[in-house]
């Protein structure tokens, strides 16, 4: 059974995410499956009428749903559980029948709502299992039915930020003896209603508009990136653990007010309304990835490989729509990982240093300062929804173990660059098909970077000019060049995806 929110419509439903949201899933893989693994949880306190007098009963009711949908789409809540916790007050009526055990059906029913549009649905035949009821002085806090289920599906016919609310809930107790036998009467059935008007929703779903942009089969000629092969791949470090656990749904009620505000707003034909900035904690996730590549030295007319980088990824942390403009920017951090440091793993190169001398040097990236940011830029007004991605981390390049003409050269434990330097690369892609450099999909990056002086360098003797003349930048020229290959993000909420656990991209040229 489906329920139509659009069934009791009081007015037509004006919000218009545009691309806001249609992006925030491009910046996620997988966002249809992704949705899926969402788990929603609430516990609502109720009023039973039992024959020994009304009881406060908790009840917590636990789903599968997505966070986000697009409008008619079917939405089937998953691994429905409603756990009923009756205290030992409400069992007595069922102890003075010489009861043993207690079971219980439950239907509950849930109001869908979007906007001004509402319907209610009913969970019906959820069935909890026998549990067996204390003796007489023993556990006081009663016992836990868990009824489950499966449950309609529901479809939101209008955009917007929708809900799922537990509303009155009714229990159907059945309790037997110690042979198995029926007691008499055999079942009491009663009628629970909330028993507080706070307004906590089991579930929000952010409905976008099914006449978006969809994703088309590829075309021959689309120039997708290709997924790293596992097989040219080079061999990772230790397997990092698993993303951290997804945001905790409870989450979104912290900014409940706001998000409406700021929903209403997109229905305010006022341009004053643009941009809407959509909180974090709305659209924030977490995920893991790695890159690889190279970083050119000019003075040494060489080339230093780089990473495989781990990379924790923070994922929108700010998220401007400006439908106005017809654009969204998202921004998104990094922390780069090496052995519970925050760097990069140690690379050797070797270089012709002044054009004849071979110098070979472990040199090490160490990020410095807060996490390297990632801005993408992109273009809503355009069926293919151009972006621009920057990624800007603090840097401070470390050398160690130097050999010039196969004889070491002592440099001391701290040969870096006099203080941090910027590395900024880009990359550029479209969502629609999938091409180019795509936060979640990964692909390349390329940029430039100013190496400052080096300081530190030497044991009794300072050969700080040494490298600074033959690795430091002209200047304030930023003239390194560095190429970076990013692999598919493997997203915490889709930890069992075919992206994770991550994997280690072939760095190119």
């Amino acid at each position: 059974m489906t329920v139509d929110v659009r069934a009791v419509a009081r007015r037509p439903l004006h919000l218009a995410l545009g691309g806001a949201l249609v992006v925030a899933t491009a910046l996620i893989p997988s966002a249809e499956s992704v949705a899926a693994d969402q788990t929603s949880e609430v516990t609502l306190p109720y009023t039973c009428p039992f024959p020994s007098g009304p009881e406060e009963v908790e009840v917590a009711v636990k789903a599968v749903l997505p966070v986000s949908a697009r409008t008619e789409e079917t939405i089937r809540p998953g691994d429905v559980s409603v756990d009923v916790s009756l205290a030992r007050s409400a069992l007595a009526q069922f102890t003075a029948l010489e009861a043993s055990t207690l079971s219980a059906v439950a239907e509950l029913t849930v109001r869908n709502t979007v906007g001004e549009h509402t319907a209610d649905a009913s969970w019906q035949q959820l069935e909890a299992p026998a549990v067996p009821l204390p003796p007489e002085g023993e556990d006081e806090d009663g016992v836990v039915l868990t009824a489950t289920g499966d449950v309609p599906t529901v479809a939101f016919g209008s955009p917007g930020r929708a809900t799922i609310a537990p509303a009155a809930l009714s229990l159907t107790l059945a309790s037997f003896t110690e042979d198995g036998a029926p007691t008499t009467p055999p079942e009491l059935t009663v009628v629970c209603e909330r028993a507080d008007d706070e307004e906590r929703p089991l579930a929000r779903i952010t409905v976008r508009d099914s006449a978006g942009p969809t994703t088309p089969a590829p075309t021959p000629d689309a120039p997708d990136t290709p997924a790293p092969r596992e097989d040219d791949a080079a061999e990772p470090p230790a397997k990092p653990d698993r993303p951290a656990p997804g945001l905790d749904p409870d989450a979104h009620r912290r900014i409940d007010d706001l998000t409406e505000a700021r929903l209403e707003a997109l229905d305010d034909p006022d341009p004053g309304s643009c941009p809407i900035e959509i909180p974090p904690e709305w659209v924030m996730t977490t995920a893991e990835t790695y890159a690889a590549g190279y970083a050119n030295a000019v003075k040494l007319d060489g080339a230093a490989a780089l990473g495989p980088a781990f990379m924790k990824v923070v994922l929108n942390k700010r998220y401007i729509n400006d439908s106005c403009a017809s654009t969204v920017d998202v921004t998104s951090e990094v922390e780069f990982e090496y052995e519970g440091k925050r760097q990069l793993p140690p690379t050797k190169a070797t270089f012709l240093s002044y054009g004849f001398m071979p110098t070979t040097a472990t040199m090490v990236l160490e990020q410095v300062g807060p996490p390297a940011v990632v801005q993408t830029h992109t273009v809503t007004n355009t069926p293919t929804y151009p972006e621009e991605s920057t990624v800007t981390a603090q840097l401070s390049m470390r050398l160690y173990d130097v050999k010039v003409n196969g004889v070491p050269l002592d440099v001391g434990p701290d040969c870096r660059t006099e203080r941090p330097f910027e590395q900024v690369l880009k990359g550029y892609g479209q969502s629609y098909p999938p091409a180019g450099y795509l936060v979640a999909t990964g692909g390349n990056l390329t940029g430039y970077a100013h190496i400052p002086p080096f300081k530190g360098c030497g044991v009794g003797e300072n050969l700080d000019p040494l490298f600074t003349s033959a690795i430091s930048s002209v200047g304030k020229k930023a003239d390194n060049y560095t190429k970076m290959t990013q692999a598919p993000l493997c997203v915490a909420t889709n930890p069992d995806g075919p992206d994770c656990p991550p994997k280690v991209p072939k760095p190119e040229r």
